[in-house]
Parts: C-alpha cells; sequence; structure tokens
C-alpha cells in the first residue's frame, strides 16, 4: 500500500459517523447525503425500505469507499432489551463510533376522535416517542466518549398548534419535543441535544393514504409567508449545522417557511 493510500485511509478512520433512523428516503436521505458531503460515514436505517437503503448506499460508497452501510430493524425493538441490545452492538460495529444520532423515523396518520384505539396509540408512540428516548439512552455512552450529540426531527404542531384529527401524533411529538428539552439538561456538558421543527418539507407520497389534491396543495403554499413548500434538503442543512453547533443545546429550531406565523391549528 503506498503513502497516498495509507493517508487516505487514516482520514476515512477519524470521520464522523451520523446513523439516521428511517434514512432509506425522502427527509432522511436528504440527511445522509449532505453528512455524506461533509465528509461522515453514515449508517442508514430503514424497516421496510430495503432497496432504497441498499440502493443509497451503494451510490455514497461508490464516491467514497467503505463510508456508509445499512442496518435494518423494525423501532419495536426498545420494546426487548436482548434486541435493542443487539441493535446498539450493530450499530457500533458498524464503524467503532458513533457521533451523531438523527431521530428522523415516525409514522403519521390521523387518529380521529371516535375512531382512536390501542394499536394506533402503542404504534404513534413507539416511533415518535419511545423508541428516540430508548434508543438515545442505549447509545448515549458511545456519543458521550465522543463528545457527540442527538437531533430529533419534530414538527410545528408539537408545540400549541395541533393537526386536527391527528391527538395521538400530536400527543408523541409533543412528548418528544420535551424528550429533547430534557435530554439537553441529562446528558450535557458532554451530549449535546437539539431538535428541529418541520413545516410542509415534503408532501405526502402520492400513493399513500395522506396524498393530497392539487386544490389542497395550492391552500397549503398560500397559507406559507414563504409561498412556496419547503425541500428536505432546507432540513438536512439545519440538522448539519446543529451537529457542527458545539455551543448550542436544548433548542428547537423551526424550519417551516414562516407557515406558524399563521397556522391556526389545521390540517390545511
Amino acid at each position: 500500500m503506498n503513502q497516498l493510500s495509507n493517508h487516505s485511509e487514516s482520514i476515512n478512520t477519524l470521520a464522523p459517523v451520523m446513523l439516521v433512523t428511517g434514512s432509506a428516503k425522502r427527509i432522511g436521505a436528504a440527511i445522509i447525503r449532505a453528512a455524506h458531503r461533509q465528509g461522515y460515514r453514515v449508517i442508514i436505517h430503514y424497516h421496510h425500505s430495503q432497496l432504497e437503503a441498499n440502493a443509497l448506499a451503494d451510490e455514497l460508497n461508490q464516491i467514497r469507499a467503505d463510508s456508509a452501510t445499512v442496518i435494518t430493524a423494525d423501532l419495536a425493538i426498545v420494546n426487548d432489551c436482548d434486541a435493542l441490545n443487539q441493535f446498539t452492538e450493530t450499530v457500533m460495529e458498524a464503524f467503532g463510533q458513533l457521533d451523531v444520532l438523527v431521530h428522523n423515523a415516525s409514522r403519521f396518520y390521523p387518529t380521529p376522535l371516535g375512531n382512536i384505539d390501542y394499536e394506533q396509540w402503542d404504534e404513534l408512540f413507539l416511533t415518535n416517542a419511545k423508541a428516540p428516548l430508548l434508543l438515545s439512552q442505549a447509545l448515549h455512552p458511545y456519543l458521550q466518549i465522543q463528545g457527540g450529540s442527538i437531533i430529533s426531527l419534530l414538527d410545528i404542531h408539537a408545540h400549541d398548534k395541533p393537526f386536527s384529527n391527528y391527538a395521538v401524533y400530536n400527543m408523541a411529538k409533543a412528548a418528544h419535543r420535551m424528550m429533547v428539552k430534557s435530554l439537553a439538561l441529562d446528558m450535557a456538558p458532554h451530549v449535546r441535544v437539539n431538535g428541529v421543527a418541520p413545516g410542509v418539507n415534503v408532501l405526502p407520497e402520492t400513493d399513500s393514504d395522506q396524498a393530497l389534491d392539487e386544490q389542497q396543495q395550492h391552500r397549503i403554499v398560500a397559507s406559507i409567508p414563504m409561498q412556496r413548500i419547503g425541500t428536505p434538503d432546507d432540513i438536512a442543512h439545519c440538522v448539519l449545522y446543529l451537529a457542527q453547533a458545539s455551543y448550542v443545546t436544548g433548542e428547537i429550531i423551526t424550519v417551516d417557511g414562516g407557515r406558524s406565523l399563521t397556522l391556526a391549528g389545521s390540517n390545511i
């Protein structure tokens, strides 16, 4: 191996590592790509989106060898100590360290009053509150070694302006928001904990039960002072800022084009 190869290997070994949950596509994938462009080694987590996760890892590894890996898990692993410990070991075996944990994975759907059931409660609280807390706890010792950080993807509706007919989701995201504030205290000074609260930065997929018709999309755009839908890259930019902002903890940055200034608590 020549001197240049040795030097490149040394740089790669020292590169920080970021794990993003639910990062095979959409906002999660945008965060992964942005981190990779800034030199991070990245761990792409997925549950169902295997093809997308593997394609993303292949794309990034072609740019920089051995810089991206894939890990699969149902976040319900947090309900089983052995499964959670195994997940933690798998994460740490990927690159031997962890510098940034990003909680991006989330379930999102309406729960109209009168039809709320235990299954909806368990699923929405699992992905939006319980898993972020228990994953943070499990990975905290490794983040502490690196002087790392945790960044949570929240929602502008998690604070004072709830979505109509989304009571359980609103409650779960509000709990996640309080987790950020609480862990910022409990993990200081060695691990910083912050959040990003998107507005409309990505529209529901057209084949999903949350798809919006053209008229609904026009109404949403009209309600945003910036007069446009945001992008996943807007969120990724903020996440990367927080990952590197060494004197910022316990903060939640809103990235919504000003929509929360005019929002009255509605899903339109």
